[in-house]
C-alpha cells in the first residue's frame, strides 16, 4: 500500500520569482531618496555650515589671545609669583599727595542731623555685635530719614567717592589731619546720593551726599566710621576686632572742643593747609 504523498508548502510549490509582486510604498527608494535631498539634507548643511563658523570662532579667538606670562618673565611679591598670590584691596591706601593735601581739622561736628547731632540716634553702635561703625538714624525711624543731608565732619579731602559694592552701596572717604599731625579718615556709607567729586577740598559742615538704603539693601540710615589709617578700600563693616577703628560718636564728641550746647559757625574760606611737610637733605655729623 503506497503512502499518501504530503502536499508540499505553498513556497515550495510557488516560488517567489513567479509570484506577481508589488513593491510596498516603504521601500521606494527614489521617492525616499528624492523627499531626503529635499528636507533634511538642507538641514544637515545648516548644521554644518553653524558648526564650521563655530570652530573658525574658536580657533581665531584662541590665536588672538596672548597670555602675557608667556612672552615675560613672571613679577614677584615678595617670595611668591604672581599665580601663587592674590591682591588685597587693603592695600589700595592714600597716596603720598593726597597725604601731604590732607587740610588740617580743628573742629569737628556730626554727620547727620544738627551740629552736635541732635534729631539723630545711634542704631547699632560701635563694636555692638562686632559692627565696626555707628549707624546713625533719623528720629522718625525706617526710611523717614531718607534723602537727608550728611555733612562733613571736618575740613578735609574726598579720596574716595563712589560705589565698592551692594552691600555698601555709595561711599565717601574724607582724610583729616589732626592737630597733633595724625591723619584719620571719615568713612560714609550707604549713600543714596555722592554730591562731591574726588580730589574735592571739603569745610566742616559741607554736604557730601545723601542718606540712603544701598538701593534698598536696609532701611535707610548711614554708615558712619573714623579710621586710624588711609585706604580706599571700603573693607568690612563686621569684625572680631576694631581693625584700626575708632568709636565714631565718642571720638566726634572729645574732638569737638566745646560744650555741647555750644556751637560753632560754619567756616567759610579754604580749608586749613596742611602742616608742611620738610626733609632733612643735610647730613648730620656724628658727635
Amino acid at each position: 500500500m503506497e503512502k499518501p504523498v504530503k502536499a508540499l508548502p505553498n513556497w515550495v510549490r510557488y516560488p517567489l520569482f513567479q509570484h506577481n509582486l508589488k513593491p510596498l510604498p516603504y521601500l521606494d527608494l527614489k521617492r525616499h531618496f528624492r523627499e531626503w535631498r529635499q528636507f533634511i539634507l538642507p538641514v544637515f548643511v545648516l548644521v554644518g555650515a553653524i558648526l564650521l563658523i563655530v570652530l573658525i570662532t574658536v580657533r581665531t579667538g584662541n590665536n588672538s589671545i596672548v597670555d602675557p606670562e608667556k612672552l615675560v618673565n613672571p613679577a614677584r611679591i615678595g617670595l611668591l609669583s604672581p599665580k601663587e598670590t592674590f591682591f588685597d584691596p587693603a592695600f589700595a591706601v592714600a597716596s603720598p599727595i593726597e597725604l601731604a593735601e590732607a587740610p588740617k581739622a580743628v573742629a569737628f561736628d556730626f554727620p547727620v542731623g544738627s551740629r552736635h547731632g541732635a534729631l539723630t540716634y545711634n542704631a547699632q553702635p560701635f563694636l555692638t555685635s562686632r559692627h565696626l561703625g555707628d549707624d546713625l538714624n533719623g528720629i522718625g525711624g525706617q526710611n523717614s530719614d531718607l534723602g537727608d543731608p550728611v555733612f562733613a565732619i571736618s575740613d578735609g579731602l574726598c579720596i574716595e567717592a563712589g560705589w565698592p559694592s551692594d552691600g555698601w552701596g555709595n561711599v565717601v572717604i574724607l582724610l583729616h589731619e589732626l592737630p597733633n599731625g595724625q591723619v584719620i579718615e571719615s568713612f560714609y556709607g550707604h549713600l543714596d546720593k555722592i554730591l562731591i567729586p574726588v580730589g574735592k577740598q571739603v569745610r566742616r559742615g559741607d554736604k557730601i551726599g545723601t542718606i540712603g538704603n544701598a538701593d534698598g539693601l536696609y532701611l535707610a540710615h548711614l554708615h558712619f566710621e573714623l579710621r586710624t589709617y588711609p585706604t580706599i578700600d571700603a573693607g568690612a563693616g563686621y569684625a572680631d576686632s576694631k581693625m584700626g577703628r575708632l568709636s565714631g560718636e565718642l571720638s566726634l564728641k572729645k574732638w569737638r572742643t566745646r560744650e555741647d550746647n555750644q556751637l560753632a559757625a560754619a567756616p567759610t574760606g579754604s580749608p586749613l593747609p596742611a602742616k608742611p611737610m620738610t626733609f632733612d637733605t643735610e647730613a648730620k655729623s656724628a658727635p
